[in-house]
């Protein structure tokens, strides 16, 4: 009886070995994929915000720096393409205000074309087409492309949309966090208040501008109603440049099943975004309050100002670039600080980032869904906190069952599918007119 035992003991630990030995094999084998999808594919992360103050012959993306992006992390990561986005916050819809923002728009556009052409040449390319990033990717260098996010600094003048189309600009938003004399913003369904329940008269000529151009046109902050005009003026396909499903995480920048729709049907794409707080709302604020308290640590022992999001608002434009300046800096600190205690909560990850693709995927098809960060804009999940992690995302899609053709589209295919299609478009207005 004793030898009986010892012998379904010994078999029991051997099959439980060999299962262990299964798991690991299967778990290097995964591993041993993605990572050799991830060198082969295209990748490309549709919004990155940039700090001009990081885009000098001294302090520059060449090197690297406490921002979650710059050439040094791209190379680690593996991103290939990164749109840097030219941003300026909502300011009074009157001459002065345009004049103000415009300025802004004109450094940022400036400090891409510097990394490019001055201090990093040989690193980095600056792209207009699908065709210039896959070639300058080939040729063994990052790829550096152009969103704007908010026409605000347009003003009234349209012929300032062909301007910031010959400075590289392919994609556009019309509004940001606040009403623009182009639209309504998502921020308006809070209080349910609007402008023009839409787009204004000059919104809808811009949208037929841009189609003429060549430059997407992107929904991300703009309202449903606007999103949905758009849509029904436009002779091409839009993009959500940095949004998530609405319907796994209910945030007005989210989108809902009637707009994924109406996206899908117009042929464009949505660019799921790894901003914590528009993927899983619950993880994000218990580990918001978490940290909250450790940032404020960590900047009163820099001697920092630290300001809430929802102060933003009432900021001047110096203390929200000072406080951009620093964040980073803020945010690795704490971060560090917060992985030695084990009480941290874990947060969203990128497994949660991942349940929003494989959602709009299912409502929308593989071909209208893609990938962004928002990092250095308030972007970043566990497992994606820079760059640098930038393998993560492929990993845990190839672990859902995503082969390399669809990742390939993922990772920026179904982007450059919409682009192509917008200059063709734009080739037909402009060889009828």
């Amino acid at each position: 009886m004793k030898k009986l035992i010892f012998i379904c003991l010994a078999l029991t630990i051997l099959s439980c070995k060999q299962k262990q030995a299964q798991d690991q094999s299967e778990e290097v084998s995964t591993e041993h994929l993605a990572k050799k999808i991830h060198e082969e594919v295209l990748t490309v992360d549709t919004h990155i915000d940039i700090n001009v103050k990081n885009f000098t012959d001294s302090i520059n993306y060449s090197q690297r720096l406490e921002t979650q992006v710059d050439l040094p992390k791209m190379e680690e990561g593996g991103l290939d393409v990164a749109w840097f986005i030219v941003y300026t916050g909502q300011d009074t819809l009157t001459t002065k205000g345009y004049e103000k923002a415009a300025e802004n728009a004109m450094a940022k556009f400036d400090a891409i074309h510097k990394l490019c052409e001055e201090y990093a040449p040989d690193r980095i390319g600056l792209a207009t087409s699908s065709k210039e990033a896959k070639a300058i990717a080939a040729s063994g260098k990052k790829v550096a492309m152009i969103g704007v996010e908010n026409a605000y600094p347009i003003g009234e003048d349209l012929s300032l949309f062909k301007t910031y189309y010959d400075k590289g600009a392919r994609y556009i938003s019309l509004s940001h966090n606040g009403h623009s004399q182009f639209c309504d913003s998502n921020t308006g369904e809070a209080e349910d208040e609007w402008l023009y329940n839409g787009l204004s008269e000059l919104g809808k000529k811009a949208v037929n501008e841009m189609n003429r151009l060549g430059i997407m046109i992107d929904i991300s902050h703009p309202s449903k109603e606007s999103m949905k005009q758009m849509i029904a003026l436009s002779k091409a396909p839009i993009i959500a440049s940095h949004s998530s499903a609405r319907a796994l995480c209910d945030h007005s920048r989210n989108l809902d099943d009637e707009q994924l729709t109406l996206l899908k049907e117009n042929g464009g794409v949505v660019q799921t975004v790894g901003f914590s707080s528009y993927l899983n709302t619950e993880k994000h604020e218990e580990k918001s309050a978490f940290m909250k308290k450790i940032y404020q640590k960590v900047a009163d022992s820099l001697d920092i100002k630290w300001y809430e999001r929802s102060q933003f608002s009432s900021l001047t434009a110096e203390q929200r670039q000072d406080f951009m300046q620093n964040y980073r800096k803020v945010v690795k600190i704490g971060t560090d600080m917060a992985a030695l205690m084990p009480d941290a909560p874990k947060g969203v990850t990128v497994s949660d980032f991942v349940d929003h693709i494989d959602y709009l995927v299912e409502k929308m098809g593989i071909d209208h869904v893609g990938i962004s960060s928002d990092f250095d804009g308030g972007g970043g999940i566990t497992g994606w906190q820079d760059a640098s992690e930038t393998y993560n995302v492929t990993l845990e899609l190839v672990k859902r069952g995503y082969d390399k053709e669809d990742i390939a589209k993922l990772w920026g295919g179904n982007l450059f599918r919409v682009l192509d299609q917008v200059e063709q478009v734009a080739k037909e207005l402009q060889q009828q007119s």
